[in-house]
């Protein structure tokens, strides 16, 4: 498997937990119903996140991506839903490809 599969399978499951973990918190706090998903997602986000900014270093390296797109790839983490769509840019412009 190439870094851009790699990275392309990290940013999909980050995403993936991500929005588990926000329906687990509106299953908890908003709907006072249960606290399995941010038990369960909590962890799983904590676990893509830090695999997700891994990978995305190492694709940085590896592709030779110019320095904004290394920053936008670690900074896209942060806010909820982000890594999905930056990694479609990205497959767009080529960034996902070996230069």
């Amino acid at each position: 498997m190439q870094i851009g599969q790699v990275f392309t399978a990290a940013a999909r499951f980050e995403a993936f937990t991500w929005t588990g973990l926000l329906i687990g918190m509106l299953l908890k706090h908003v709907l006072d119903l249960t606290e399995l998903g941010v038990w369960l997602f909590g962890r799983l986000h904590g676990a893509a996140f830090l695999v997700y900014f891994f990978v995305s270093l190492v694709a940085a390296i590896r592709l030779r991506w110019p320095w904004w797109a290394a920053v936008l790839a670690v900074l896209a983490a942060i806010p909820p839903l982000v890594t999905y769509p930056l990694e479609l840019w990205f497959r767009r412009r080529g960034i996902l490809e070996r230069s």
